[in-house]
């Protein structure tokens, strides 16, 4: 398996120093290419347990040990969330995994795919419509680095220290928001969105900066989420709420300096292959979770059809503004909205 880089305090030196340590794969060969890979969430959080971890292991595994993979999570190369896209361009790391939303307006195409009421409740579908999506209107967008996978996750779902049954009990929610958009709806609900990285999340809820927070299912367990709020909203149906894209990204030039061979085994699991890996873990990990969380004792609350379209018709401002705001951008807006929501049909119908 792929190496996990920890942070190990060593008390006799007096400072920290991040050193390899277990998910070692047998090797054939020795590593010829060795590979940074950096995140911001903790080893224990499934985004790294079901896709980074088993996604390194798979490219280790296929380049029979001439690719060797250490996954640095939870910032451990230092920066900040916000920061990691750069990381990638600059060499700092040579993989990123990381959330578009992060870096707000820095992907105006993509975030077609973050309008509220487009995507898919299941990230799967989401992943393949993404990455359908990307390779006839994306690829200007990622030119800095190369990117290996897109995809969005599932349905969010409103986590609060109150309940939410109507559009009215949004008014005044402190709502920590994922992406421009995302926040953009909150504010069309009533609701008083702030925005920031998920890993800031338990440290303002704890402290009541904010009432909730909008995430996936999958999420909640490694943020501590349900322990801080006891109350969580769901959306029947596609389109769902919000989804918040994601990338991993690796630097151009460390790809390009790679052996071909070795290149095309980067390749073989990347597109299609990574998105489908990054959707079914996403799917999976989420059921577990919400069931937990019910086993718990928290309310979880499924708005009626009828509700849902009144928060449909409430968000429909932030859809005319992200349209005005493409023109102004000089790109077809409404040609990338209908082809994004035909995408998500089509995959809907296939998987």
């Amino acid at each position: 398996m792929a190496h996990i880089v920890r942070r190990t305090f060593l008390s006799l030196a007096g400072a920290a120093v991040a050193s390899p340590a277990v998910l070692r794969v047998a090797r054939a060969q020795s590593p010829q290419v060795t590979l940074k890979m950096h995140h911001m969430l903790p080893p224990v959080a499934p985004g790294h347990r079901a896709f980074l971890a088993p996604w390194a292991d798979k490219v280790m595994k296929a380049s029979d040990g001439r690719i060797k993979i250490d996954i640095f999570p939870s910032m451990q190369l230092g920066g900040t969330p916000p920061q990691l896209y750069d990381q990638a361009r600059d060499g700092i790391a040579d993989l990123i995994w990381t959330v578009q939303g992060y870096t707000s307006g820095r992907f105006p195409k993509t975030e077609v795919f973050e309008l509220p009421f487009l995507a898919s409740r299941r990230s799967v579908v989401n992943a393949q419509a993404l990455t359908e999506f990307a390779q006839t209107h994306l690829m200007d967008e990622y030119k800095e680095i190369k990117p290996l996978a897109l995809w969005a996750h599932d349905a969010g779902v409103i986590h609060a220290n109150r309940p939410v049954t109507k559009l009215e009990d949004m008014v005044g929610l402190k709502l920590r928001f994922p992406t421009r958009l995302a926040g953009q709806a909150l504010k069309a609900f009533g609701a008083t969105p702030i925005g920031m990285p998920v890993p800031q999340v338990p440290e303002a809820l704890a402290q009541k900066v904010i009432d909730g927070c909008v995430v996936p299912w999958e999420v909640v367990p490694a943020i501590k989420v349900h322990e801080l709020v006891k109350h969580h909203t769901e959306i029947p149906g596609t389109p769902t709420l919000y989804v918040a894209t994601f990338v991993l990204a690796m630097n151009r030039a460390k790809y390009d300096s790679m052996p071909v061979d070795l290149r095309a085994i980067i390749d073989a699991h990347s597109s299609f292959e990574g998105a489908k890996l990054a959707g079914t873990a996403w799917d999976t990990a989420g059921v577990p979770v919400r069931d937990m969380v019910e086993k718990r004792g928290n309310s979880i609350t499924m708005l009626a059809e009828g509700e849902k379209q009144r928060w449909i018709e409430a968000s429909k401002p932030v859809v005319a503004t992200w349209l005005t705001d493409a023109k102004s951008k000089g790109f077809d807006g409404e040609k990338l909205l209908a082809d994004a929501q035909a995408l998500i049909a089509k995959y809907e119908k296939l998987i």
